[in-house]
């Protein structure tokens, strides 16, 4: 007679390959389900740049081509208003004179705007003045300036709200103004030189 415990062996081998064996079976697992970290926003260009390309804030300042070799700057000037903004003028030789102007919310400049065209030379010193959002402007050209010869092209310019449209006058032969005054919150401007007068007003721009 054999040994019951060999025979139980017997029993278990046979079940086994009954079963065909195979391993059991178990039920799929789904993956757990990934934590992403949350990723940080793409950084945005500050808002001085982007106000800068929508506006056409998009240029450097330009400066004047003229030398000087003394005191201060008479071929550059810069005047800043109430609201941030600022103003610059300059001369071009051969050209004129030229201005561009900046927003508080911008890195640039605007394009350097021709505001009075002229191959004469430019006489030294571009005058600028803030009356709240109106801006005025005094230049003056003539063939020998630099020599210590009297303008013959006498410029007085005015540039209000966005500063896109300017208006200007030209004298011929005159010495220039000297002085330049303002009424009803820069919506009245005179120009002055001696006796000489000359106004703007922005319901009627120049006074013929």
């Amino acid at each position: 007679m054999k040994n019951p415990l060999v025979l139980a062996g017997i029993l278990l081998f046979v079940t086994g390959a009954a079963c065909g064996g195979q391993d059991p079976i178990t039920a799929p697992t789904s993956p757990a389900p990934s934590v992403s970290e949350p990723t940080a926003a793409a950084p945005s260009e500050p808002t001085a740049t982007a106000t800068k390309t929508a506006e056409g804030y998009s240029y450097e300042l330009r400066k004047s081509d003229i030398s000087w070799n003394g005191t201060g700057d008479p071929y550059n000037a810069m005047v800043r208003l109430d609201d941030g903004r600022r103003v610059a003028m300059h001369y071009q030789r051969g050209e004129g004179l030229y201005e561009q102007h900046s927003s508080p919310q911008a890195d640039g400049w605007t394009s350097p705007h021709l505001i009075y065209g002229t191959e004469t030379e430019a006489c030294q010193g571009v005058h600028l003045r803030a009356f709240g959002e109106t801006v005025t402007a005094i230049a003056d050209f003539g063939l020998y300036c630099s020599d210590g010869e009297p303008p013959m092209e006498s410029i007085a310019a005015v540039g209000v709200g966005n500063l896109r449209t300017w208006d200007h006058h030209l004298t011929r032969s005159f010495d220039g103004w000297e002085r330049v005054s303002a009424g009803a919150g820069g919506k009245e401007i005179t120009f002055r030189r001696g006796s000489f007068t000359l106004r703007w007003s922005t319901s009627g721009g120049f006074s013929k």
